[in-house]
């Protein structure tokens, strides 16, 4: 049970099943999007490729944030809001540079792959918990944000301390012997964080930069801890709700 970051991260982790976390707002808007019943695409590309997916899949193509607010109707996009202020629809491509990225290079080294995020954290520990106890590996992946300058990693709060509300509802559950020191540290900083959660996620660089942008709704939506039990897994390319994966 290994904490990691990134899509280099994710991939040397090499575990059986591979937790996503990037809390804004790739993680969470899935969350949200798969709650209200969309099959969920992953898409690491935009432009051309993206639209050539959504064709394939007959899927409605989820736009860029700025670019959905332009017109006189609401487009999905990457903003957690616009899923609970329209109608959902069925199938959804989503591209995203971090979490689809990351998805779908883990969906090539057949990792069994989750979204998990502050929403849902305690239905995803209980979901990995159960395959912990099946003796798998696990890996909880901090996506991280990347440095417009050269396209390296970021570092982001919000995905550590959303890998350690995760995990600090494993240990919970009685798995934190099984933690590498990086879990264990993520697990502690998110117990440390809880009773000024709301304020750091708000607070902290991802954070300030949507509230810049006027998207502070969905700065609020993803730092609202534990209120869904929605556990997105990867199923034939697209993120379906647990429940419906294992009745498939």
């Amino acid at each position: 049970m290994r904490l990691d970051w990134g899509l280099t991260g994710a991939v040397a982790a090499g575990a059986d099943v591979s937790v996503i976390v990037d809390v804004l707002s790739f993680s969470t808007t899935v969350t949200v999007a798969v709650g209200r019943g969309t099959r969920v695409y992953p898409s690491p590309w935009a432009g051309e490729r993206a639209q050539a997916l959504a064709l394939r899949h007959g899927a409605k193509l989820a736009v860029g944030r700025l670019e959905a607010t332009r017109g006189s109707v609401v487009a999905p996009s990457l903003s957690p809001a616009t899923f609970l202020t329209r109608d959902p629809v069925e199938r959804l491509v989503l591209p995203s540079p971090n979490g689809s990225a990351i998805a779908a290079a883990l969906s090539e080294e057949r990792s069994r792959v989750v979204v998990g995020c502050l929403r849902n954290a305690r239905a995803v520990a209980v979901h990995i918990g159960h395959a912990l106890d099946r003796g798998a590996s696990v890996g909880v992946i901090a996506a991280g944000e990347r440095w417009s300058e050269d396209g390296t990693l970021r570092p982001a709060l919000e995905d550590h301390l959303g890998a350690g509300a995760i995990l600090s509802h494993l240990a919970a559950l009685g798995h934190g012997h099984r933690f590498s020191p990086e879990a264990e540290s993520a697990a502690t900083l998110f117990g440390a964080s809880l009773g000024a959660l709301d304020r750091l996620i708000h607070g902290c660089v991802g954070g300030r930069e949507l509230t810049a942008m006027r998207f502070g709704d969905d700065v609020a939506i993803a730092a609202a801890l534990d209120s869904t039990a929605t556990v997105p897994v990867l199923r034939d390319g697209a993120f379906v709700d647990a429940g419906e994966a294992s009745h498939g």
